[in-house]
């Protein structure tokens, strides 16, 4: 049995007698050591405590599947993110919201589609791009991965923006606060500023910065936004953002300067930005990664994120890219580009 320590298992195991016959039962979950005594089976119910003597029989069993978020909290949870990054021009369209920043990332320069818009989809479709068009973007739709919304969008013919910059898969990803790891570095000042500094922007900026970037990062209509720095000798060598709307901190532009990746000190920027959380409200703690991006989600896993939903941009099919000379990707009618 011992062997099995770490795996999920069906333990069955004597939990009493019935006229002189043992009864029996079976618990399902994650089997973890307790002693020479008793192991733990680690159920979705609880934990349970099981004598080693009472143990039947135990076998290793396949990972569970993960429960699917509810559409309900797929649509509070893209909402809020939308808040915690918001674009400088919104129009609302029933349940939609069509953004735009001058170019300023996907999140901030895409229609959110959830819901209902409201209207026709065939008919909102048309109003993104018509939206779009005015603001010189490249019509894109933000949509929640395996809903109904997307099918409906797909449904219309728009296709995955596979040459998005940044990554056209994001995962969404949530942990409780309270099980966060702490996290310090030695001869580092860490702080969760209410503005940000010239050393955060140097570090955590797209440069140049662009006024409807400054707009998204500010949040001026947000009421706890935050700024984190980490500082050697009074240099900013790692850097965060930080937005905590009802119970949930939003973490964004987490960056640590290449001199000083691999000591943990993006875990302790997570720690300040939770720690500072924690009295305004927070409870949760999200973000969004791009799938490709594997060091990052591999670091977040450590930490004990796991993934919430996940979300795609699409695009009309009749736009065609083109790859520019300077490296990015822009398409034929023009559209200015849009990063993250």
């Amino acid at each position: 049995m011992d062997e099995l320590i770490g795996r999920r298992v069906a333990l069955r195991h004597r939990v009493a007698t019935d006229d002189g016959r043992p009864l029996f039962t079976d618990s399902v979950g994650e089997l973890t050591d307790d002693g020479p005594v008793a192991v733990l089976v680690h159920t979705r119910r609880g934990v349970v405590r099981v004598e080693r003597n009472a143990v039947v029989a135990v076998r290793a069993i396949p990972p569970a599947r993960p429960r699917r978020a509810s559409l309900g909290a797929i649509a509070r949870l893209e909402y809020l993110c939308a808040d915690a990054w918001p674009a400088p021009l919104v129009r609302e369209l029933g349940g939609w919201r069509l953004r735009a920043a001058g170019g300023f990332t996907g999140r901030a320069n895409s229609a959110l589609a959830v819901g209902d818009p409201g209207v026709p989809i065939a008919d909102a479709l048309s109003q993104v791009v018509e939206f779009a068009h005015a603001h010189e973007l490249r019509p894109l739709v933000q949509v929640a991965i395996d809903t109904p919304w997307q099918r409906a969008i797909t449904g219309h013919g728009w296709v995955l923006h596979a040459d998005h910059p940044a990554g056209a898969n994001v995962a969404v990803l949530v942990a409780p606060l309270d099980e966060l790891p702490d996290g310090s570095v030695a001869r580092m000042t860490l702080s969760i500023d209410d503005e940000p500094g010239d050393g955060w922007w140097e570090l955590s900026g797209d440069h140049p910065i662009s006024e409807p970037q400054r707009q998204v990062l500010l949040a001026p209509d947000v009421t706890h936004t935050g700024f984190g720095t980490a500082r050697t000798n009074g240099e900013v060598v790692g850097a965060v953002r930080a937005v905590v709307l009802e119970d949930h901190l939003f973490i964004s532009r987490l960056e640590v300067d290449d001199r000083y990746r691999r000591r943990g000190l993006g875990t302790a920027l997570m720690a300040a930005a939770a720690h500072w959380s924690r009295p305004r409200g927070g409870e949760w703690c999200v973000l969004q990664v791009s799938e490709h991006n594997e060091p990052a989600i591999a670091l977040y896993r450590r930490l004990g994120f796991t993934v919430h939903h996940r979300y795609q941009y699409l695009r009309p099919p009749d736009l065609v890219s083109v790859e520019c000379g300077y490296g990015h990707t822009q398409h034929s009618r023009g559209f200015r580009r849009v990063r993250g």
